[in-house]
């Protein structure tokens, strides 16, 4: 089973992406902040992550920059941050998507599908 992990310190948000997930099939797992993301990264393991850059703790570029140091796991960035230089950060310290705030969670979902689609050239 396909499992995602939900990094985001917004609880509606959070059941929202959940129960939009959980019906397509995932397993999915959800941490509040930016240490608790990085320990359920670690010890889930998750073909892919939904991450929140304004988070408590630990900022999401910094978890994304952490997670990158051990992994290239899919990473999707669920973010109130729209302008165009945050997206191009998000996308440069290598996220593989960018979704703002406020989403569509059928969209949410379609650029899931779409990610775990490609493939990744090499193995972990």
């Amino acid at each position: 089973m396909t499992t995602i992990l939900i990094i985001d310190d917004e609880e509606n948000i959070q059941h929202l992406v959940e129960a939009y997930l959980t019906a397509e099939g995932y397993s999915v797992h959800i941490a509040n902040d930016g240490p608790s993301g990085l320990e359920a990264f670690r010890h889930t393991h998750p073909d892919l992550i939904v991450l929140d850059i304004m988070l408590p703790g630990m900022d999401g570029l910094e978890l994304l920059r952490r997670i990158r140091q051990e992994s290239d796991v899919y990473v999707l960035m669920l973010t109130a941050r729209s302008e165009e230089p945050d997206r191009v950060i998000g996308l440069t310290m290598g996220a593989d998507d960018y979704l703002t705030k406020p989403f569509s969670p059928r969209e949410l979902v379609a650029r899931v599908k779409a990610i775990l689609k490609r493939g990744r050239a090499s193995a972990d």
